[in-house]
């Protein structure tokens, strides 16, 4: 990969907002080659999508959060990545990983309750076929995320609505 091309995804993933102007002073290259690699990046599939970081402790909207460990057996001749592509085509999936360790795949789903989550592993998840088993931690409080610290208010956000 370029120097350019390396340089502007670390400033983007800092500030997906930053303008190329800004991006061609920041790495001395010139706008119109700073935009070229830009769309070179998402042609080829290396820059995937510009996002914000968002702090939901902050929000009126109660969001439950869930790290869901998931044991499976892997399919003759396609390995994990068939069971992974069952498990992220459900809406309540925000992230699905291959891991090493104790367990096969780490899934991140969202809700909007407790009892919400836990219905999406007990009615889709655990029922696929390949799943052998399924470990649910739920998400109290995020510290950093995406290297962001969020500075959260109060230590357990489920205490202070109790």
């Amino acid at each position: 990969m370029k120097k350019l091309h390396e340089d502007i995804l670390r400033i983007l993933a800092e500030d997906s907002r930053t303008a190329p102007a800004k991006i061609a002073v920041m790495t001395g290259a010139d706008e119109a080659g700073v935009r070229a690699a830009v769309a070179e990046l998402e042609s080829s599939g290396a820059l995937v999508k510009y996002t914000v970081v968002v702090n939901s402790d902050k929000l009126d909207k109660e969001i439950v959060e869930a790290l869901i460990e998931v044991r499976v057996s892997p399919i003759h001749c396609k390995g994990f990545d068939s069971i992974a592509e069952d498990i992220y085509q459900f809406d309540e999936v925000k992230s699905v990983y291959l891991m090493s360790g104790g367990y096969d795949l780490a899934v991140f789903v969202e809700g909007s309750t407790l009892k919400e989550v836990a219905m999406f592993v007990c009615e889709k998840l655990s029922t696929l076929d390949k799943v052998l088993s399924t470990a649910t931690h739920f998400i109290l409080k995020k510290y950093k995320q995406s290297g962001v610290l969020t500075k959260s208010g109060s230590a357990c956000r489920m205490a202070v609505h109790v």
